[in-house]
């Protein structure tokens, strides 16, 4: 069953209890990078492969995502500035003991590319801080991939 999270702001990113941080370069410019997080929201399955589905919701002030194993969010879209972040925060989500979960995109020119940032900032009962801190070299590994397909996709589209 989906239950209510609480509706903390984009400044949860910087006071979370847990924060994780990935960053990685993409051969992408931020433009393109931008749209594929916030304006394609449908093609997110397409490039990380844990999103199940992903389509907007309140006429694009909000997300609905699943996630490979059945975990389900309800999200509000916090910050949509372009090209440089896209904040977003779970509303509603069926995942036992998660309190809060905003997620943070930082987009910035490296070279002819982008370099990517992604936070996870997140509270909810001690037993699941501690797995997700545990987890989080999986977690990791999960947006570098996510990131390199993104890339590959954004080049495929350009050619």
């Amino acid at each position: 069953m989906a239950h209510r999270l609480n509706p903390v702001g984009p400044d949860f990113v910087a006071s979370a209890p847990v924060r994780l941080v990935f960053t990685r370069e993409v051969s992408a410019p931020p433009e393109a990078v931008y749209g594929a997080l916030a304006d394609d929201v449908t093609g997110w399955p397409q490039w990380f492969i844990a999103v199940t589905l992903c389509r907007p919701t309140g006429g694009g002030t909000g997300r609905e995502v699943r996630l490979k194993g059945g975990t389900r969010f309800q999200e509000s879209i916090l910050a949509a500035e372009g090209p440089e972040r896209y904040v977003y925060r779970v509303d509603r989500a069926n995942a036992p003991g998660l309190r809060a979960l905003v997620e943070e995109w930082l987009l910035s020119p490296a070279g002819t590319g982008t370099r990517v940032q992604w936070t996870f900032a997140m509270d909810g009962a001690a037993p699941l801080r501690g797995a997700l801190k545990l987890g989080r070299a999986g977690l990791g590994r999960a947006f570098r991939d996510a990131v390199v397909a993104l890339d590959e996709r954004l080049a495929a589209q350009a050619a």
